[in-house]
């Protein structure tokens, strides 16, 4: 018993230390809980994601993925222009602040509606910020993996603990921004939330590419 709790411990700590880093797909959560806009969903898509990684790295699939590098730099192309791009996109929301708005339930920041088609375009973005990443799959799938490799017969009970902190942590993120809303009720505030976004976005964009 206490095995298996120093292992779910073990694995709590070590997702969360990854997971807290500042990243792309922090700071997209970050927005969507500001803005209360598709936080559920893009919260369930997160942490559902980082599950099945970190049961893929537990499984040992990491391992099978190394021997063919051509995927992780095709995927390192093709999330570095995304995020470039998402980072141009937020770079423009600074320099038109007047559309800068965050009104729960009825329109979110940049003017984009509350409705149906801001929930898909949410998801749409969630997903490709998670699976276009190699950030992702190198911290969940390889490190991860490998670590709780070392746990031998427990390594399932260390995965567990990590997708536990995983689920913590963007639950809190996405519902806990909300807190922020009185803050940033001013344009100023979001032109000051959206170039770090752009800065992260761009700087991870340029890295990923450069790496490939």
């Amino acid at each position: 018993m206490n095995s298996a709790l120093t292992a779910t411990a073990a694995g709590f700590g070590t997702g969360l230390s990854l997971i807290v880093a500042i990243g792309a797909q922090n700071a997209f959560v970050l927005r969507q809980g500001v803005r209360r806009d598709a936080v559920l969903p893009v919260v369930a898509i997160c942490a559902l994601s980082d599950a099945a990684l970190i049961a893929l790295g537990v499984g040992g699939v990491g391992a099978v993925v190394v021997a063919w590098p051509s995927v992780l730099t095709a995927v390192g192309l093709i999330g570095g222009l995304f995020l470039i791009g998402y980072g141009c996109l937020a770079a423009r929301r600074v320099l038109k602040p007047s559309a800068l708005t965050v009104e729960a339930g009825a329109a979110g920041a940049a003017g984009v509606p509350g409705g149906a088609g801001s929930r898909r375009r949410a998801v749409l973005t969630c997903l490709a910020m998670t699976w276009l990443n190699p950030h992702v799959y190198l911290d969940t799938v390889f490190l991860l993996g490998s670590i709780a490799a070392d746990r031998g017969p427990w390594r399932w009970t260390f995965g567990l603990g990590a997708v536990i902190a995983s689920l913590v942590w963007f639950a809190a993120l996405g519902f806990g921004a909300r807190l922020l809303s009185p803050l940033l009720a001013r344009p100023s505030a979001w032109r000051v939330l959206d170039a770090l976004i752009a800065a992260t976005m761009i700087v991870l964009g340029a890295t990923l590419i450069a790496g490939v």
